[in-house]
């Protein structure tokens, strides 16, 4: 399949010489010469990816390197991603067990993974924030599950377009088909990947939001272009000075030099220029075309927050929803933007992680109070409340939130007791009651 790989660069180079918009570097390298690692091929003319490349330009299914690095050019798609990928990175995930009393497994290799040390060379979070990442542009990512013994000891992130899942129909499972540049070609079960998913049609390959999402990408890009355009070749003078008759070249040029030795510059903001031989001064207003392209530009911001489930003011927009209504905002970003990544995150690292045995015993849990701590009159309010102050039952022990404000875990044999603060009663167990009258 060479000849299509020649094929689109000779295309990519006959656009740059047709239209004088084209930027080489916004080819997306779908195809690439033979034996490059990540290169996208064809079976044949009748490959149904390679008709829908030819349809919309776009690929299905296998992603490679260069696809979703154009969008990430645009601010408002860089703030989400960011903003989602990190906040998924930095929030720590623990496998407990599925009973109440909820223990960490600290010692289990599949606890330790995803909590302290997925590969000799990143962190948690490192690892997290770039699988994130690159599950919202492609629609999908994946690690390769190194195992010991039966266990898992690393987890391995595989590059972009290295990767295609499909779905076996002789045994009924799912299975990935690897491209290894040393090894070649290996197709691997569902115990061997982690498969992050996002949005999925045929329940096997997820679909990439930034490809749903072109039309509005390429409204905001052009509209990107033209604010760029109007400020490389726009007129930004402020106003105009009107004269009757044609001014003589000394009078032209000493107007000139007043103009940009006596007002221009900070230190004569807000001073009068005085006008002679009956000049009239005319300011230039925003025009309606400049305040149009303005408002489209906000429009498309807009659309990509609503693409990723990201409040407004969560892209530095200036709203007015500040103080208590901020507050709101974040709360509503944590459910309807980031819980349900949360849940994905859990229920695929359970599939690939856990054994059959260990389904229903196990469980992984994100630990998302560090977005909901809120102020310290808020945690102290919420934690004197946990602890029974008011006359509510309690529901935290001494300890337990002491633990939680990461403080050393007090000696005393009553901070590990659900007790009432107010009478100094245990649970079930009696402590400092006061004594009877007599």
């Amino acid at each position: 399949m060479g000849f299509l790989s020649r094929f689109w660069r000779d295309v990519s180079a006959e656009a740059a010489r047709f239209d004088p918009t084209f930027k080489r570097d916004d080819v997306v390298p779908l195809a690439a010469a033979d034996g490059v690692p990540g290169a996208q091929t064809f079976d044949s003319m009748d490959d149904p990816r390679f008709l829908e490349y030819v349809r919309t330009g776009e690929m299905t299914g296998m992603n490679v390197d260069g696809v979703g690095f154009r969008s990430l050019r645009n601010m408002a798609t860089l703030r989400c991603l960011t903003l989602i990928s990190q906040t998924i990175g930095m929030l720590p995930v623990n496998l407990m067990t599925c009973d109440t009393a909820r223990t960490i497994q600290e010692k289990n290799p599949a606890h330790r993974l995803m909590r302290y040390k997925p590969n000799a060379w990143q962190t948690p979070s490192e690892f997290k924030s770039l699988m994130q990442l690159r599950c919202m542009m492609d629609g999908q990512s994946f690690a390769r599950i190194i195992r010991s013994m039966g266990r898992p000891i690393a987890l391995v992130p595989l590059p972009r377009g290295y990767v295609a899942p499909r779905f076996n129909w002789a045994t009924l499972q799912i299975e990935y088909v690897a491209t290894n540049p040393q090894a070649g070609t290996e197709v691997l079960g569902p115990q061997d990947i982690f498969h992050l998913r996002d949005i999925s049609i045929d329940g096997v390959n997820g679909i990439s939001r930034i490809q749903l999402s072109r039309e509005v990408l390429d409204l905001a890009r052009h509209a990107e272009r033209a604010a760029s355009k109007t400020f490389e070749t726009g007129v930004m003078a402020g106003g105009a000075i009107e004269v009757q008759g044609e001014l003589s070249d000394e009078a032209y040029a000493r107007m000139k030099t007043s103009i940009r030795e006596n007002y221009s510059g900070s230190e004569n903001a807000g001073d009068w220029m005085i006008v002679e031989g009956g000049g009239k001064a005319n300011q230039f207003q925003t025009t309606a075309q400049s305040a149009q392209q303005i408002e489209t530009r906000n429009h498309q911001i807009e659309e990509v927050a609503r693409m990723w489930g990201v409040p407004r003011p969560l892209l530095m927009m200036s709203d007015t929803s500040w103080g208590a209504g901020i507050e709101q905002l974040a709360i509503f970003f944590i459910q309807y933007g980031l819980s349900h990544w949360f849940n994905s995150w859990e229920e695929a690292s359970a599939r690939s992680m856990l054994t059959e045995a260990q389904l229903g015993v196990y469980k992984y849990k994100f630990d998302e109070t560090e977005l909901l701590r809120g102020t310290l009159a808020d945690q102290a309010a919420f934690f004197s409340k946990a602890m029974g102050a008011g006359g509510s039952a309690p529901w935290m022990t001494q300890n337990e939130v002491r633990e939680r404000l990461d403080l050393s875990q007090s000696d005393d044999p009553q901070a590990d007791l659900l007790r009432n603060p107010m009478t100094m009663k245990t649970q079930g167990v009696k402590t400092n009651e006061p004594a009877e009258a007599s």
